[in-house]
């Protein structure tokens, strides 16, 4: 007798995902040779700097790189990332142990929480939320704690009142500044505040920030790292994917606490042999020579930022400038609302050729928005608008 998928005990926990109506309707329109404009996956668009890429192929040619690889990172790899967090941050990291690399963001994150969390521990993230922040947890067995965050101080409020309030302590806090979905940033005095009740309760903290280089208009995200005793209860995940434009490359890092460093490592050492070498090696040229190129890709996504804020805008739809990530975080206008999230990024991707993110699919606070990715040139982003402003004076 055949089984279904939805026997298997972790499959039948996660829905459905939301994003595959968008996908399934997307893909068949560009079948239909329709022209749709896609602001919807966070996926990047430009390519990684040219250095970088003739480093890979230089390794790639050398037998010696061949082979398997070390789970937690070359040394000089290690080493590299802990450089750059003294230079941009003040943050004194041992590379032996304090530092491992991951095969991206995601991987440290769904590996991370299968070795420190068990059945029924608390966790602690934001609503809306990126899904894996979510579901990650629920796949290792925990509680997904979800907090409203339609500010910071909300949540850290919302934070306080678990603490003071609640019989079950969160074992792990999971946070993402700037925040994917809806662009939040915050400052130092937020993470010190985060960083005291973690200490005070003896709650772990991951901080996923994915977007530590994409802050705009004077802003600079800061890392959880910067707030003295922080490495006492926190770990940061640093991603090279929006950074360097190397997101098909898989690279992350899990910097900060030794012992949950220590887990990761140890579990690690049961499922892979670490990233491609001769990839590890170019990672090494991107941290060590492309800051400037890191800057130059911050400067695109803001002019985009401000390219599609200014067309919508002129289309009749307000919406504020993010000070940071590659989104834009915008409340469904007032007479499409009582529609839902998705029933409108249907009708935009309908009408308009305009592939955007459902709210819904961030968790049910993300209800009432969608989400823009500024993942297409300026002029594709004006065009976009304008199908947009079309539409809705239509």
């Amino acid at each position: 007798m055949e089984s279904s998928s939805e026997e298997f005990y972790r499959i039948q926990k996660l829905p459905p995902y939301v994003f595959a109506v968008i996908n399934e309707m997307r893909a068949k329109a560009r079948a239909a040779q329709i022209d749709v404009i896609d602001l919807g996956m966070g996926n990047p668009d430009g390519a990684t700097p040219r250095v970088i890429v003739n480093k890979l192929v230089e390794a790639a040619r050398n037998a010696r790189n061949h082979r398997y690889s070390q789970s937690r990172g070359i040394p000089k790899l290690r080493e590299a990332i802990a450089k750059r967090y003294l230079t941009n941050y003040g943050v004194d990291l041992d590379p032996d142990q304090e530092a491992i690399v991951a095969i991206g963001a995601k991987d440290a994150l769904a590996h991370l929480l299968f070795a420190t969390v068990g059945p029924g521990d608390a966790v602690v993230s934001p609503n809306p939320a990126y899904p894996i922040h979510q579901y990650g947890v629920i796949m290792a067995e925990g509680h997904a704690c979800m907090l409203p965050m339609p500010d910071a101080n909300t949540f850290l409020n919302r934070l306080e009142d678990l603490y003071r309030n609640s019989s079950q302590k969160p074992k792990l806090l999971l946070i993402s500044f700037p925040h994917n979905p809806t662009t939040t940033c915050v400052d130092l005095d937020f993470f010190r505040e985060v960083v005291r009740l973690a200490r005070e309760h003896g709650t772990m903290i991951i901080h996923d920030f994915a977007y530590a280089d994409l802050g705009f208009d004077g802003y600079q995200p800061p890392s959880i790292l910067q707030v003295e005793g922080a490495k006492e209860v926190a770990v940061e995940i640093f991603s090279m994917s929006k950074s360097y434009n190397m997101a098909g490359w898989r690279v992350g890092f899990c910097l900060g606490n030794r012992k949950m460093i220590a887990a990761l490592a140890r579990i690690k050492s049961y499922l892979d042999y670490g990233v491609f070498q001769p990839i590890q090696i170019a990672s090494i040229i991107a941290l060590r020579e492309c800051e400037e190129d890191t800057r130059r890709i911050c400067a695109v996504y803001q002019k985009r930022r401000d390219v599609l804020v200014t067309g919508l805008k002129r289309a009749g739809w307000p919406v504020e400038k993010p000070r940071g990530s590659m989104f834009l975080w915008a409340p469904i206008p007032e007479r499409f609302r009582g529609a839902g999230s998705l029933e409108f990024s249907k009708l935009l991707l309908e009408k308009a050729q305009v592939a955007v993110s459902p709210g819904i699919g961030f968790g049910p606070l993300g209800e009432g928005f969608v989400r823009f990715a500024l993942v297409e040139n300026d002029q594709r982003i004006r065009q976009a608008t304008r199908a947009i402003g079309a539409f809705l004076q239509a």
